[in-house]
C-alpha cells in the first residue's frame, strides 16, 4: 500500500489548493477524485476479484486522514465514497458484477436512514422515497440506500438497496456552513422494482454475514459494519484536527502579537501548553480508534466471533475520538488570534467542518456511550449501531 498512500501524499498540496473551490462548487472538484482514483485509494476495500487491492483497513484510514488534513470535504466525501466497496463486496454477486463487471472504477455514493420504504413483491422489493445527505453523490453512479421493508403493513426487516444512477434522482440542497464541498445532496427514488440480489439486510451485516463472502473469503469482509462504517466518519474529522494543528504552529511561529507588545506567539508559555494538549487529544482518538480495529483484526484472522463487549467498545471510542478531534481543533482555534478568522483560511475551515462532521447520526454520543456503559452493568443492550 506504500504506493498508494505515496501517490496520496503527493496529491495533499492539489487538495488544499482546491479547497476553496470546493466550497464555491458545494462539491468537490472532479480533477481531485479523478486524482484519487489514479493512485487507486478508491480501490483500497475493493474486492481483488474486480480490481481491488483488498487493503488492510488501517491502511484505508490512514490515506483517509492524509487527505482530510488537507481539505475537510476531499478527506470526508474520499472516506464515505472510500468504504462502499466494502458493503458491496457482502451483496450477491450478481450485485457486484452490476456495479464493476464493466467499469471497475465505479464509484457509489450513499443515504442509509431508513428513510425510504419497500414493499415485498415477487422476485424482490418496491421502493421508494427521499433520502438526504449522501455525500459526493455527483461522482456517483450507483448508490446506497436504507429502506424499512413491510410485507403488507408490517415491518419486517430493514435493508441496504443497491440502485444504478438512472434510477434516482439527486436534488440540490447542500447549502451549508461546514462541509460545504461534500456536496451531501438529496436523493429521490420514484418506486421502483429491486431484485432481491441487490439488496442486504442489516440484520445479516449485523452478524457479520453477507452472501457475498462466500465469494470474497478475505479476512476483510468478515470485520463488523459498525465498527468500519462509523470509524469512516470519525477519521475525516481526526484528519481535520490534524491539518489545524500542522496550520496553527505555523501560524504561531510567524505570528507576533501586537497587543503584547510585539511578543513572538511561540515565545508564549501558554500557547505551547495548548499546543502539548490538542496535539495529545488527536493522538489519542486515533491511537484508540487504530488500536481497535487491529483487536478486531486479529480475532477475526483467529476465526474467533467479535465480542459485543469490543464492538461497543470500538463505538465509545469512535464518537469519543470525534469530541477529542473537535476539542482539540476548538482549543487551536480559540488560541489562533482575529486572524484565523479570515475567509479562505485552512484553520477556520477546519474548525467548520469539524462541527458539520460531529451532527452525522454515527457521533451521537449519548446513545453510543449509554450502550456501552449498561453492557458493563449487565443490562440487555437494544439494537442500535454497534
Amino acid at each position: 500500500m506504500t504506493e498508494v498512500l505515496d501517490g496520496i501524499r503527493d496529491l495533499l498540496p492539489l487538495f488544499a489548493e482546491r479547497a476553496e473551490e470546493g466550497e464555491r462548487l458545494r462539491q468537490v472538484p472532479e480533477a481531485s477524485v479523478k486524482s484519487l482514483e489514479e493512485t487507486g485509494f478508491f480501490r483500497m476495500l475493493q474486492p481483488k476479484r474486480y480490481g481491488g487491492l483488498e487493503s488492510d483497513p488501517i491502511d484505508f484510514f490512514t490515506a483517509v486522514r492524509e487527505i482530510a488534513s488537507a481539505d475537510g470535504s476531499t478527506g470526508w466525501i474520499s472516506s464515505v465514497l472510500g468504504v462502499h466497496p466494502w458493503q458491496i463486496a457482502l451483496f450477491d454477486d450478481t450485485a457486484q458484477a452490476a456495479v464493476w463487471g464493466e467499469d471497475q472504477a465505479t464509484l457509489v455514493s450513499s443515504s442509509y436512514a431508513p428513510t425510504g420504504k419497500a414493499q415485498v413483491t415477487e422476485g424482490g422489493y418496491l421502493l421508494s422515497g427521499k433520502w438526504s445527505f449522501s455525500s459526493g453523490s455527483a461522482h456517483a453512479s450507483w448508490v446506497l440506500l436504507g429502506g424499512l421493508v413491510f410485507d403488507g403493513g408490517n415491518v419486517v426487516d430493514f435493508k441496504t438497496f443497491l440502485i444504478p444512477r438512472e434510477k434516482y434522482e439527486i436534488v440540490d440542497v447542500w447549502n451549508v456552513v461546514g462541509l460545504r464541498g461534500t456536496g451531501s445532496n438529496d436523493i429521490v427514488v420514484a418506486e421502483t422494482f429491486v431484485p432481491d440480489a441487490f439488496t442486504l439486510s442489516m440484520s445479516d451485516t449485523g452478524r457479520c454475514f453477507g452472501p457475498g463472502q462466500a465469494v470474497n473469503t478475505s479476512d476483510l469482509y468478515k470485520l463488523p459494519f459498525h465498527s468500519l462504517f462509523t470509524t469512516t466518519i470519525t477519521t475525516p474529522i481526526v484528519g481535520m484536527a490534524t491539518g489545524a494543528y500542522a496550520e496553527h504552529v505555523q501560524m504561531q511561529q510567524q505570528r507576533v502579537r501586537a497587543a503584547y507588545l510585539g511578543e513572538k506567539a511561540s515565545s508564549d508559555p501558554f500557547a505551547a501548553v495548548r499546543i502539548a494538549r490538542a496535539g495529545s487529544e488527536i493522538d489519542a482518538a486515533w491511537a484508540l480508534l487504530m488500536e481497535n480495529i487491529r483487536a478486531e483484526q486479529a480475532l477475526v484472522a483467529k476465526g474467533q466471533q467479535i465480542p459485543l463487549s469490543l464492538r461497543l467498545k470500538v463505538r465509545r471510542d469512535q464518537v469519543l475520538g470525534t469530541q477529542r478531534a473537535i476539542d482539540a481543533i476548538d482549543e487551536l482555534f480559540e488560541a489562533s488570534g482575529g486572524r484565523a478568522l479570515a475567509e479562505g483560511t485552512p484553520l477556520q475551515r477546519a474548525w467548520r467542518d469539524a462541527h458539520a462532521g460531529r451532527v452525522h447520526a454515527a457521533n451521537d454520543p449519548e446513545r453510543a456511550l449509554k450502550m456501552f456503559g449498561d453492557l458493563e452493568f449487565g443490562h440487555k443492550i437494544d439494537p442500535g449501531m454497534y
